[in-house]
């Protein structure tokens, strides 16, 4: 106000008598305006053009600190917006890091991570309805070309079926087919008879891995009929899956989905512990089964590097130049492999990540788990938090008795075959690595009508999350629920080679 009180001032001493300044055109005064007597004017239009210049330089000075003003809160405006951004984005930024799955609130060996709501579709397979395959492997369809005529045998085929128990369980599924495919008897020696009959054959070396059926027609079956007795070695995978007639394919489903049983004290047994989880807090409740594959071995053979005090991994070194010394050679290239491994998802999951991704899922507290496992490396510490976040976790061991156990203790295979039905039985089984065992659960489960869930964990995903220290715990939850909505142990499409075991879609599935 100071400012245009004196700039008023100023063009009012300007006008040097009132008759010139009437000469002079006020911006506020009209061309057409009719003059004024001098009789008239020559008193008070003094004073009144003296009010008009001063309102005159008033509202042009008003106009240019308005233009001023206005120009300037533009950019101050401009500027608290590009602030108010930064800082939310700051503080998206610094909560998304604290958020981390890999950082989950951790308290000493505990893992806390954030609630997530439970799905509906948590303890079943949601598209499980709207899938029309139904198992036909009892069914004999079409007939086996090319194929000796079914007369007197060709000659006997010794298998002795090595290794663990689904290993033995997939050749002897194998075997048949191959006797079926030659016209031949199949032995299955067992303890004392082994010596006679090996006593007696001749073997059969060489056979290439996912061998054709004809391979056998045209190598194998000659010397059988010169023979009579043959054994054939190594044989678990010389069978192929795709260049082997359907009804051969079928035949392998028919022997291990109806043909093969356990013993009824093994069966009973698994149908108590089925029974105690289901009654574990007094109800009917679901239950998970968790193969975990987390044993000593394992973690040796995968070549994988694991979180680990430098004690533990210069032990693991010894253990792998000892047990794999031409592939572990002096060690110094298997750092990049283990990089290269754990980028395409092709290390074990540790448990801790598997508790991570169980919580992302949106299994609560309270679930009952059933671990199948042996001997986890890293004892308790690494078990830790898995058993701390998912506090129900229980093994056969810890839902018997000494005395239950006692009798099965004798075979390894016995126990695994608990562990085995137990997994077939359960509401949800979740696999944490590959092999025979987890390949045949979940393949008698799709078998079983692909009701019940089967979680295959996307390690790929898995692996770059957790290593990802700016993906926020929603972000990765999303990307774990939406992958994994098609990793449930339903229908997948075939491919050639493709293992039947886990994928019995075709030929031991047909469409109803």
């Amino acid at each position: 106000m100071a400012e245009l009180r004196h700039s008023s001032s100023i063009g009012g001493r300007a006008t040097p008598s009132p008759r010139k300044r009437d000469d002079v055109t006020s911006p506020l005064s009209t061309e057409n305006h009719p003059p004024r007597d001098d009789d008239d004017g020559g008193r008070d239009r003094y004073p009144r053009d003296r009010f008009r210049s001063l309102f005159s330089n008033h509202f042009q000075l008003l106009d240019e600190s308005a233009r001023f003003y206005s120009h300037n809160f533009k950019i101050l405006l401009l500027f608290i917006t590009i602030l108010a951004f930064a800082g939310m984005y700051s503080v998206y930024s610094v909560i998304s890091h604290l958020n981390a799955p890999y950082l989950c609130t951790k308290d000493g060996i505990t893992l806390h991570c954030p609630h997530v709501k439970e799905p509906p579709s948590l303890w079943e397979n949601p598209l499980s309805a709207t899938t029309s395959w139904k198992s036909c492997a009892e069914r004999r369809i079409g007939a086996i070309s090319d194929l000796p005529e079914a007369n007197e045998t060709n000659g006997y085929i010794f298998i002795h079926a090595e290794g663990g128990l689904n290993q033995q369980r997939i050749a002897i599924c194998n075997a048949v087919a191959v006797a079926k495919i030659m016209n031949a008897t199949l032995i299955l020696p067992v303890l004392k008879q082994d010596q006679i009959w090996k006593d007696q054959t001749r073997t059969v070396k060489n056979i290439p891995k996912y061998a054709p059926a004809q391979f056998y027609i045209d190598n194998v079956l000659p010397r059988i009929k010169e023979k009579k007795i043959m054994a054939l070695k190594p044989f678990v995978d010389r069978l192929g899956y795709d260049n082997v007639p359907q009804e051969i394919n079928r035949l392998r489903c028919r022997v291990n989905y109806h043909a093969l049983k356990f013993l009824p004290e093994i069966d009973e047994m698994a149908e108590r512990l089925v029974a105690r989880m289901r009654n574990r807090t007094g109800s009917s409740n679901p239950f998970m089964a968790l193969h975990l594959r987390f044993e000593k071995g394992m973690v040796g053979l995968s070549f994988c590097d694991f979180v680990g005090t430098r004690a533990e991994k210069a032990l693991m070194g010894l253990y792998r130049l000892k047990e794999w010394p031409r592939r572990f050679k002096d060690g110094s290239h298997l750092w990049p492999l283990a990089l290269q491994k754990r980028k395409e998802g092709r290390c074990p999951l540790e448990p801790g990540e598997v508790a991570v991704m169980l919580r992302a899922m949106g299994y609560p507290k309270e679930t009952q788990i059933y671990v199948a496992s042996g001997q986890v490396y890293g004892g308790q510490n690494r078990m830790a938090p898995l058993r701390n976040m998912f506090p129900n976790l229980v093994t056969k061991e810890e839902l018997t008795t000494k005395d239950e156990l006692d009798g099965f203790r004798k075979h390894v295979t016995s126990l695994a075959a608990l562990d085995f039905l137990v997994c077939l039985k359960s509401d949800v089984f979740v696999m944490t690595h590959g092999g025979n065992f987890a390949k045949l659960i979940i393949g008698a489960r799709r078998y079983m009508g692909h009701r019940q869930k089967s979680i295959k964990p996307d390690k790929g995903l898995l692996s770059k999350s957790l290593g990802d220290p700016y993906m926020g715990w929603a972000t990765f939850v999303e990307d774990v629920v939406i992958t994994h909505q098609t990793r449930t142990g339903l229908p997948e499409a075939t491919f050639p080679n493709y293992d039947i075991w886990e994928n019995p879609l075709t030929p031991c599935m047909c469409k109803a």
